[in-house]
């Protein structure tokens, strides 16, 4: 979204204002030309043989989203039986989805190889029962590097104490399982963790793997996870996926001449892919002055937009109503009955009551962790593309509150009476 002619808009000149008066407040509003940009940049920046960018869906999983990353030619990166179903109606080929669950039963496990989709297993315990279960079904063995890495301790998990993948120190073990059970490991995966700015992480981690992929001789794929960082505030510091690209790919290609075999390179990238393409529009409800703080009030809370109350979170907010004229400083919260606060001493244009708020950056871990908290309705999506809105998903209603509620008949004699 850019700033032209005293005005904001989108790509194709789309006006967010339009758009929040034609489907109201609050409301998510996604920009495909920009989720386009950065799968491009991605698929640019690796130069091997075989490279497969798997979106991971948790980041944002409306299926309109999913259907254009198929479009795009990309796979799936799933975490649950009902991510993978997701990525089915919206026509993957089940070979395009690679499903890495954690902490889940066999049984769900069961349910995913019953869909032909990939397997990505990230505990020993599981890979045992999966290896007497299903021997004659590939697998990826997710490592964990136990490298301390991202932007937030809630978001790492590849250190040591995390609950995430088998540790490299227990590779003789996993060998052990795969040999009594026949198993084929196909593909060997690590993911580090989130906000990741430094290559050398990366790299060091890309090391770590190429080492435990050596013990394995028949592998197809070798998954890098992703991390990557992307700006949440003007002059904010990004992954720089060129860069990365480069060294990353001349280490990958040595490392196949090496194993005799070209490879996929994978990764499966989110927040990179749908973080600036998303924007949360709120309306202010009422200014209220204390005697050291100025509040906008408005109407969403942690309900809605979770990250800056869950992993403290930055993200810009600007006042789409007015552009010009004095600026004033706002702490910015919500309508939940608790502390939501998305913003505090946030310089922007002047507000009054009734201007609509934007805050940047929505696209990715936003609409996807929202909740019916106080019992409020979740926000509608839309989907701008090629110029036009779509609307993605609908305003819920009581009725939705209600749908899967059952009123059991315990008090049938007080309404009799």
């Amino acid at each position: 979204m850019i700033l032209e002619n005293d005005r904001y808009v989108l790509s194709g000149g789309v006006d967010p204002l339009q758009i929040v008066e034609q489907y109201g407040c609050p409301l998510y509003v996604y920009d495909s030309a920009v989720i386009e940009r950065q799968y491009k940049r991605m698929e640019g920046a690796f130069n091997v043989k075989s490279l497969k960018i798997n979106y991971a869906c948790k980041a944002l999983s409306n299926i309109n989203i999913l259907r254009l990353f198929k479009h795009m030619g990309s796979g799936l990166d799933t975490v649950s039986w009902q991510e993978v179903m997701l990525g089915l109606q919206a026509g993957f080929d089940p070979q395009d989805i690679i499903y890495t669950p954690n902490c889940v039963s066999l049984d769900e496990i069961a349910e995913a190889v019953k869909e032909g989709v990939k397997i990505n297993i990230d505990n020993i315990s599981i890979l045992e029962q999966f290896g007497q279960a299903f021997p004659d079904t590939p697998v990826c063995i997710r490592v964990n590097p136990h490298i301390m890495a991202g932007g937030n301790v809630k978001t790492s998990v590849g250190h040591i104490d995390s609950k995430f993948g088998i540790s490299i120190h227990q590779m003789p073990l996993v060998q052990r399982v795969v040999e009594a059970t026949g198993l084929r490991v196909e593909g060997v995966h690590m993911h580090t963790g989130s906000d990741i700015l430094d290559p050398e992480v990366f790299l060091s981690g890309a090391e770590i793997l190429l080492n435990i992929a050596r013990e394995f001789p028949d592998l197809d794929y070798i998954d890098f996870g992703s991390g990557f960082k992307v700006p949440y505030k003007p002059g904010d510091v990004e992954t720089n996926i060129e860069e990365l690209g480069v060294l990353i790919s001349e280490r990958f290609n040595d490392f196949c001449e090496e194993y005799g075999k070209d490879l996929t390179l994978m990764f499966e990238p989110g927040k990179f892919l749908v973080s600036e393409a998303g924007y949360f529009f709120a309306q202010v409800n009422v200014i209220k002055q204390t005697t050291s703080t100025v509040f906008a009030g408005v109407d969403s809370g942690l309900n809605h937009f979770i990250r800056p109350m869950f992993y403290n979170a930055y993200h810009k907010i600007t006042n789409l109503s007015r552009t010009k004229g004095r600026s004033r400083f706002y702490t910015v919260v919500g309508y939940i009955c608790e502390t939501d606060t998305f913003g505090i001493n946030r310089r922007m244009t002047e507000l009054q009551e009734g201007d609509i708020i934007c805050m940047h950056n929505a696209g990715a871990y936003c609409f996807s962790m929202a909740s019916n908290y106080n019992s409020r309705f979740r926000p509608a999506e839309v989907l701008v593309h090629d110029g036009q809105s779509h609307l993605i998903r609908e305003r819920e209603t009581l009725e939705d509150l209600m749908r899967n509620q059952v009123e059991a008949p315990l008090f049938e004699a007080v309404k009799a009476q």
